[in-house]
């Protein structure tokens, strides 16, 4: 069979017989699962199984724990005797016990699992328990009943936007104070803000629940419970709901790529054999990260991953999944040092097969849920196929991340004189696309913020951000750090995708780095919060960041950039000028950080009268007003047939221009 794939790419011609595995795999595991007619949906019901359950007369719980030879029940309700609750074994590896009585458990209940293998008694959370706390005393972790009232849904059916303007957030650090931020604050701080500065989308992160603060939420230890770190799982459906009638989606970021490997607070070593849920042996663990990687051939996870992917649509209502570190996943090498420079480094022997059908019965178990969803991959190898339609031959997610454009933008501020930049390459960077494969492109996120690195403002400004940011200070290095802010953000945004990202805060240049509590600093939490009294401090020059990010969102979504693919106009890498259109928008970029240009000859794609809509160095936005909208230009045709007029090119400035309807008599 011949898959479409090969007509967006003929380039993949040559490894036909690679994609064909793919789809047979795909097809294979998709039928030991389901069957001929099943569907996903119905399979993928662990959490409605396992657990606790409540019923009209007691509790069901129920745990999949196939080398134990007992279980048990241990928490609250039996002042903590270990073995007083002992459940049945039922049968493939399934341990069960009802408990007699609505009140035999309670909300706030604290509950551990014991599991005995041979002559060992393991203390473990229970696998789909929905809530963990820490005890601040002994600082151990046990499972929470969450018997909450049902949660009231005021908006029960939400749509994202097609055209997605994303804003990455992390609730615990989302406030200014130094401490944990909360779901609650969350919903009544930042969410309205999000709102006015027209972002339609939030990808929230560490909302699975960890043990350590500090891994940025991406050593998941529980994957049914909503972090207690920042409150109850109604408030998390409150925020949820919340930022749903304000129009804007909330897609989870998501961690099926490995697990945190503690036995006591995660999932390693359930039924005390690593081989239960992760790959035995050395594949079984990250060699970079000291996680767990999960065998994706077995059923049994497949069921407990596909049912977690439910569970968080159907109970939270969240749109849909950015996928933390597929790369880690689709390669037997993790992608560790690897340059995929070819296609033959693709589909090899280091492929893991096995990964790849996984996301593929993912993204399908996702669109059987919910049919709007969004799932995007943070891949940074360049998968071919990765955002393609199953049917197409390809892997399902709806967008891959452009994780090639931040580390541009990094290397050059770091290593490149701005009178060296190549402007090729920064287009060619910028478009570079897999065909017929949709890109977020984004120009930093949070990886950029954390520390050891720096954001793009503070890569360009250092210390100067900590003493010249005053409106009343005139220093070249912040004048030089706002113009080349924006102008990064104006042609990441414009160029780079069919969706952008910005994570909060980086919107108005955020200073410093995100440094999470920990010994090295005295577990302090003055680096790991957001500074919104900067951008609101209008004695400062922060704000005039926040509002060209608005306005350029605005902009671009009124346009509908997103829906058009970009066509370059004229590139003068001498001149350091970029040229280019897209959804009507004229954009024209001067990099250059001395040379303004009087008289220069833009080329557009079309006679008429053009004017500009925008611009970098309006006085509004930090700039210096050297460019007017009011004036009219009147492209017409040369000899070289092209359609130009001239204009001011400032250096370091960037502009979009838009043709003007002219009136009839």
């Amino acid at each position: 069979m011949s898959y479409k794939i090969f007509e967006h790419d003929p380039g993949l011609l040559p490894y036909e017989n690679d994609i064909n595995l793919r789809m047979e795999n795909y097809a294979k595991k998709k039928l030991e699962l389901v069957g001929e007619d099943g569907k996903l949906i119905d399979f993928a019901n662990g959490h409605e199984y396992f657990g606790f359950h409540k019923t009209a007369d007691g509790w069901f719980y129920r745990e999949w724990a196939p080398a134990a030879s007992e279980v048990y029940l241990t928490g609250d309700m039996i002042d903590w005797h270990w073995l007083d609750l002992k459940l049945n074994p039922i049968g493939n590896g399934v341990f069960e016990i009802f408990l007699p009585g609505v009140d035999a458990l309670w909300n706030g209940c604290h509950v551990q699992t014991i599991v005995r293998n041979g002559d060992q008694l393991l203390q473990r959370i229970p696998l789909y328990i929905r809530r963990v706390e820490q005890d601040p005393q002994n600082y151990s972790w046990c499972g929470v009943i969450v018997d909450e009232p049902e949660y009231k849904w005021k908006k029960k059916a939400f749509t994202p936007k097609k055209s997605l303007y994303i804003y990455e957030c992390h609730i615990g650090m989302a406030q200014e104070k130094e401490g944990l931020g909360s779901y609650r604050e969350f919903c009544d701080n930042i969410l309205p803000r999000i709102r006015d500065l027209g972002y339609n989308t939030i990808q929230i992160m560490a909302i699975m629940e960890h043990p350590y603060y500090g891994s940025f939420g991406y050593q998941v230890s529980s994957f049914f419970a909503a972090s207690s770190k920042y409150g109850t799982p109604n408030e998390l459906k409150e925020l949820i709901d919340t930022a749903h009638s304000m129009g804007i989606a909330v897609l989870l970021d998501v961690i099926h790529s490995h697990a945190v490997k503690n036995t006591a607070e995660g999932i390693n070593e359930f039924d005390g054999t690593t081989y239960q849920f992760f790959h035995d042996g050395a594949r079984g663990d990250h060699p970079a990260w000291g996680t767990k990687l999960f065998n994706y051939n077995k059923n049994e996870v497949i069921h407990f991953l596909l049912s977690n992917l439910k569970f968080w649509m159907d109970e939270y209502h969240f749109d849909g999944f950015r996928f933390d570190g597929v790369t880690s996943m689709i390669y037997h090498d993790h992608g560790l040092g690897v340059a995929f420079t070819d296609y033959s480094k693709y589909f090899s022997l280091n492929t893991d097969t096995e990964a790849i059908t996984y996301l593929q019965l993912a993204n399908e178990l996702i669109r059987e849920v919910n049919p709007k969803a969004i799932t995007i991959a943070e891949d940074m190898s360049a998968m071919p196929g990765m955002c393609l339609p199953i049917n197409e031959g390809g892997i399902g997610f709806d967008y891959r991340l452009a994780m090639g454009t931040p580390d541009m933008w990094i290397r050059l501020l770091k290593s490149c004189p701005d009178e060296y930049w190549d402007m090729w390459q920064i287009w060619g960077e910028l478009t570079g696309r897999r065909p017929a494969e949709k890109y977020i492109g984004y120009a930093e996120s949070h990886d950029q913020a954390l520390v050891g690195d720096k954001t793009i403002m503070f890569r360009l400004c250092d210390s100067k951000m900590y003493t010249d940011m005053s409106k009343d200070s005139q220093d070249p290095i912040i004048a030089r750090g706002i113009a080349l802010h924006k102008m990064i953000r104006m042609i990441t945004m414009s160029l780079g995708g069919e969706g952008y990202l910005n994570f909060m805060g980086n919107e108005f240049g955020h200073p410093e780095w995100i440094d999470f509590p920990r010994e090295g600093n005295g577990w302090s939490y003055f680096y790991c919060r957001r500074q919104w009294h900067l951008t609101d401090d209008k004695s400062l020059k922060y704000h005039y960041l926040q509002d060209f990010d608005k306005e350029m969102v605005s902009l671009t979504k009124d346009s509908k950039i997103f829906a058009k693919s970009p066509k370059c106009l004229f590139i003068d890498n001498e001149k350091k000028v970029i040229v280019y259109e897209r959804a009507g928008l004229i954009f024209a970029l001067n990099f250059h950080p001395t040379n303004s240009y009087e008289g220069y000859w833009l080329t557009v794609s079309g006679k008429g009268k053009y004017k500009v809509v925008m611009s970098s160095d309006d006085g509004t936005f930090g700039g210096y007003d050297r460019i007017s909208k009011d004036y009219v230009y009147t492209a017409e045709k040369h000899p070289d047939k092209k359609y130009k007029f001239q204009i001011y090119l400032p250096h370091r400035s960037g502009l979009c221009m838009k043709k003007i309807k002219e009136e009839t008599k």
